[in-house]
């Protein structure tokens, strides 16, 4: 009856080890949802942020696609003296 109980208290300490690792994994996977989410909400931020900033220069490329021009009076790179 010794040794029943002994396997007993073995089997049930095991269960017991077995159930904390599976509540740190759960932990462990709901921390790095966590991390996701902030992740890809501070993307979505800064791209709404530089948005926001560059938005003269945005409207200002945009109007010049809507315009139809071309940049032919711009500078080309035969405009420039590079020396190799």
């Amino acid at each position: 009856m010794a040794e029943t109980d002994g396997v007993t208290a073995i089997a049930s300490g095991l269960d017991s080890v077995s159930s904390e690792i599976d509540g740190v994994q759960q932990k462990a996977a709901s921390s790095w949802l966590k991390v996701g989410v902030v992740a890809a909400a501070s993307g979505i931020l800064g791209g709404l942020a530089a948005a926001w900033y560059y938005r003269k220069t945005l409207a200002q490329l945009q109007g010049a696609e809507a315009h139809g021009d071309s940049g032919a009076d711009q500078a080309t790179e035969e405009d420039h003296d590079y020396d190799i």
